[in-house]
């Protein structure tokens, strides 16, 4: 079953390969997006320098970093969860809850798919066009990059967790397109997308430093950046592994109660 559920993971990267005039906008929009966000971070490191523990070099780095991240953790959307809502809400689902293969792995490999492809496709160019403007504190030696190419695969299993979650909802609503929005706007600020985890003060920085988003974009940014190593680094790919166990549990549980009363819509 392993290379069939690779060959679903294959097949998403090819289907969103498919999309190249929407990747070739995509990797202008996140370039011109990161340079606005990387000089407001300038002007904001002047005025504060080492602000959450951050050189500006670093600051400038996780700036790019989140852009590189933004689509391969689906941040602001565009995954599978639509997709899965529609075929609940359309009773096809039982179609799918029919098949040989299972929901959720499926899911999870065609993600996957979808994530290396927005990684390469539309991680790399931005983080090209962030070094040639700004001078990143990027690593040199190959074991940083593989730990966070580790960290980034760890984030995306998380994200597709959290969206599975999501998605499941439509079992129980009408319409689930408030679920995926607060879900959307957790994953934004909680992710460290707008600003890093570490410049939150107080408990609000240890809770959003403990949620599941953290493991999105923090920890593969401070994996990077040499924040998280050693030790520390383990612990860190633990934190992401732990909620992407615990995430994953819970969307098979989710399933199994939602399969025990699918209810086909439409003939």
């Amino acid at each position: 079953m392993g290379a069939f559920y690779a060959a679903v993971a294959v097949r998403g990267f090819r289907r969103y390969a498919t999309y190249r005039m929407a990747t070739a906008a995509g990797v202008f929009t996140n370039s011109v997006f990161g340079l606005i966000v990387s000089y407001s971070y300038i002007a904001l490191w002047d005025q504060r320098p080492h602000l959450g523990g951050y050189t500006q070099a670093q600051a400038l780095t996780y700036v790019w970093v989140g852009q590189a991240l933004l689509m391969t953790m689906a941040l602001m959307g565009g995954g599978f969860e639509d997709e899965l809502m529609e075929r609940i809400r359309s009773g096809d689902i039982a179609v799918d809850l029919y098949r040989p293969a299972d929901l959720q792995a499926w899911w999870l490999s065609a993600d996957l798919g979808r994530s290396a492809f927005h990684l390469l496709g539309r991680g790399v160019l931005p983080m090209v066009c962030g070094a040639l403007v700004f001078d990143l504190a990027l690593p040199s030696d190959a074991v940083t990059w593989l730990l966070f190419l580790v960290a980034v695969a760890l984030g995306a299993v998380v994200s597709f967790a959290v969206r599975f979650l999501v998605a499941l909802s439509a079992f129980w609503l009408l319409d689930g397109s408030g679920v995926t929005q607060v879900a959307w706007l957790a994953g934004l600020f909680f992710s460290g997308m707008l600003l890093p985890l570490t410049v939150f003060p107080g408990w609000l920085g240890v809770v959003a430093r403990a949620l599941p988003w953290a493991a999105m974009l923090q920890v593969p940014a401070d994996v990077l950046l040499g924040r998280d190593s050693g030790p520390s680094a383990a612990g860190a790919l633990a934190f992401q592994a732990g909620w992407a166990v615990v995430l994953l549990g819970a969307g098979r549980l989710l399933q199994t109660v939602a399969a025990r009363r699918v209810v086909v819509q439409g003939g």
